[in-house]
């Protein structure tokens, strides 16, 4: 078999294979949840389909398509990349560890705001919190060892972005570039919008849709995400609440 040939065949064999990743998602039936599964038109904790609403100052505009990236992957905050099960790892390894993550870190509180960024909308920190990124860390670094590297297929699709040498190592050694001193918490509420005026104006519907929620928002646990293959959505396999903090 040609190097290409084995190449798309370890392609369509990684499509196959299920993915787990480390997201903060808002509790099931918290307020913010809701209307976020609103907005995009689906529910990560159940996988239903759910009804968006009326917003007539975009009704020239397709929001299925605006939305449909992420959708698939639920309403969350990635800690940690998309990533298969090294060999010898399984599942319950995995909520092991996130029971153990969750239980030692505390509930903390910080501002969130929809915010553009480049031509995504999405909720983000007001300020940076501190607090994140040593949860963001301590996500990379725990889960790593049920993490198997990505393979030629996941690194060369990844290398169509420009990246940076550092980033490009981080690629390799951790499976995903944007990490640690380029890691930017965000909740993505749309796809890519390429014309300014309708990114303005979505970004103002936005902040007009959640706007209770702009301000402070309680950060209280830790999930673990599923995609059963390529072709699937993203859905919540387990959450953990956080709890009392390192001892002392």
């Amino acid at each position: 078999m040609a190097d290409a040939d084995r190449y798309r065949a370890r392609g369509r064999a990684s499509l196959m294979k299920a993915r787990y990743a480390i997201y903060y998602a808002p509790a099931a039936d918290n307020a913010l949840a809701l209307r976020a599964a609103a907005w995009l038109g689906r529910d990560p904790y159940s996988g239903q389909t759910v009804d968006r609403g009326a917003h007539p100052s975009l009704d020239h505009l397709d929001l299925d398509a605006l939305t449909k990236e992420p959708r698939g992957y639920g309403f969350h905050a990635t800690l940690k990349a998309p990533f298969e099960l090294e060999d010898g790892a399984d599942e319950s390894a995995l909520v092991d560890c996130l029971e153990r993550l969750a239980a030692s870190f505390k509930a903390f509180s910080a501002d969130i705001v929809p915010a553009r960024i480049g031509r995504f909308i999405a909720f983000r920190l007001a300020v940076p919190t501190p607090l994140m990124e040593t949860l963001h860390g301590e996500c990379m670094r725990q889960f790593e060892p049920y993490r198997a590297p990505l393979s030629e297929f996941d690194l060369a699709r990844r290398r169509k972005a420009p990246l940076t040498p550092e980033q490009d190592a981080r690629l390799v050694t951790w499976g995903y570039p944007y990490v640690f001193e380029d890691f930017r918490f965000h909740m993505t509420l749309t796809g890519s919008i390429k014309d300014e005026a309708v990114s303005q104006l979505v970004l103002e519907t936005l902040r007009d849709h959640f706007a209770e929620f702009i301000g402070p928002h309680l950060f209280d646990g830790l999930c673990i995400f599923k995609q059963e293959d390529r072709a699937g959505s993203f859905q919540v396999f387990h959450r953990a609440a956080f709890g009392a903090g390192p001892p002392g």
